[in-house]
């Protein structure tokens, strides 16, 4: 299951031709994680205070077509794997029914020393209900 959510392009968000900076596409998946996080009770503020920390290890997007400025944009998110010490959440950027951008990150479970740990049970259980199956859990 998808988390989903929207966003209205802001004038700063656009380059020089008025489309959407490709780096921004980056801050709009952390911006639907976040809220994805926050939907099932573990704000990343919450997160911090269990010395769990998730840095981004890997990064990947595909440009299907450019978002423009004032376009509503809908945001979704999913984990689509949780594995020892890592996460995988695919992302997608939409307009309307169209699809823009599709991409994922991993990220990687760190203590406050930056130690690499495994993800705790809380965050597992909490990311659950968007899991693409629950043989993603391993």
């Amino acid at each position: 299951m998808y988390h989903e959510m929207q966003y209205r392009v802001p004038y700063a968000d656009t380059d020089q031709m008025g489309v959407v900076y490709y780096a921004n596409y980056l801050e709009y998946f952390e911006r639907s994680r976040t809220e994805m996080l926050r939907s099932v009770g573990l704000p990343y503020s919450e997160l911090e205070k269990q010395n769990i920390f998730l840095p981004v290890s890997e990064a990947h997007c595909r440009y299907l077509a450019p978002a423009r400025y004032d376009d509503l944009l809908t945001f979704r998110s999913r984990v689509v794997e949780i594995k020892g010490v890592r996460m995988r959440v695919e992302s997608e950027v939409r307009r309307g029914d169209e699809l823009l951008v599709s991409g994922y990150v991993v990220l990687v479970c760190v203590n406050a020393d930056r130690k690499v740990v495994r993800m705790s049970r809380s965050l597992i259980d909490a990311c659950q209900c968007f899991l693409e199956a629950p043989e993603s859990v391993k």
